[in-house]
């Protein structure tokens, strides 16, 4: 038992290190591989509080209630009735879950819930950046839809089972793929075989120019900007959204990493052009002028696709901001 509580303490000083680490920056921390490791562990404490742990204390008091009986039925014989000591109290004590499995077999269906929900049906995200104005704001909280592109198994995001395909238009949470470790958010602008021209602010589709709206201005509140911008509707497929447009001049699109298939794309001082290869997206952001995205570092390969993003579920500084993702 001492073995046992020695060992989980230095469990839980392990994740209270990486958790510290990770939320001061010494590292980044993998959220999905986390739960995957609390809920095997957590389950191999259930199974040994299940078939081991919980019986051997259950024969542990039926042996001490046995001998109990057997002490009274002693004194009885000869002639004592009355028999100091109340052996329950023991008896509870003995059946008592110690502190190290009520805190790992304990909290095993609860983790199990989370990791299934947040693996396969939906994951929460908090909108970092100010790349999807007007459609997201930094720090709305939205919900991802797993399952909506296919079934895919956790960590390694190895689809294994098929469902819709990514939609031109459709709001997408995808690993980035310069550092799989971080979670990016923008809409889904190219599919594959598309050619994709982004020439002078204006967005073209094979050959076609994307028709957009001005709908007045827009007071963009970022920190970094907080001053009053062009905004425009503009519709790709059956999606009819809103986007940013800087008028002022702005610094030719280059590309600032090399990237898989970089040779299907070509920069001019006017934009970019770029076929999407097979089994890869072409991702820009709704902010256009303030958005770092596939003109500057490349395609979304489908393994990279996490979930569609559909809803804000809360703003804490507008709760008018609840509502579906257009």
């Amino acid at each position: 038992m001492k073995a046992m509580s020695a060992l989980t303490g230095l469990l839980y000083a392990a994740l209270i290190a990486y958790l510290g680490g990770w939320y001061t920056g010494y590292w980044n921390g993998n959220f999905s591989l986390l739960l995957l490791i609390l809920t095997t562990v957590t389950l191999g404490y259930w199974v040994a509080e299940r078939f081991h742990f919980q019986p051997a204390r259950r024969r542990a008091a039926a042996r001490l209630t046995e001998a109990d009986t057997q002490r009274r039925a002693s004194l009885a014989a000869q002639g004592i009735d009355r028999v100091d000591g109340d052996v329950e109290g023991a008896r509870q004590e003995v059946l008592r879950q110690p502190w190290w499995l009520d805190w790992t077999a304990g909290l095993f269906p609860v983790i199990l819930i989370v990791f299934l929900l947040r693996s396969f049906l939906f994951e929460p995200f908090k909108i970092p950046s100010g790349s999807m104005v007007p459609t997201l704001l930094i720090g709305d909280l939205i919900l991802v839809n797993k399952f909506h592109y296919g079934v895919r198994l956790p960590v390694i995001n190895k689809k294994i089972i098929s469902n819709h395909d990514v939609q031109r238009g459709d709001v997408v949470v995808f690993r980035y793929p310069q550092n799989p470790s971080i979670d990016y958010i923008k809409r889904a602008v190219g599919l594959p075989g598309d050619e994709i021209r982004y020439s002078n602010q204006r967005l073209y589709v094979n050959g076609k120019e994307i028709e957009t709206q001005s709908l007045g201005d827009f007071f963009d509140e970022d920190p970094n900007s907080m001053r009053f911008r062009p905004r425009f509707t503009e519709k790709l497929g059956p999606v009819e959204h809103e986007i940013l447009v800087d008028p002022a001049p702005r610094e030719a699109i280059r590309k600032i990493y090399d990237f898989p298939y970089s040779d299907q794309c070509t920069y001019t001082l006017d934009g970019v052009t770029c076929k999407v290869p097979a089994g890869h997206y072409f991702m820009m952001g709704d902010n256009r002028d303030n958005s770092q995205d596939s003109r500057y570092w490349g395609f979304v390969p489908d393994e990279n696709i996490v979930g569609r993003a559909f809803v804000v579920w809360m703003n804490f500084g507008n709760i008018k901001r609840v509502g579906s993702i257009r």
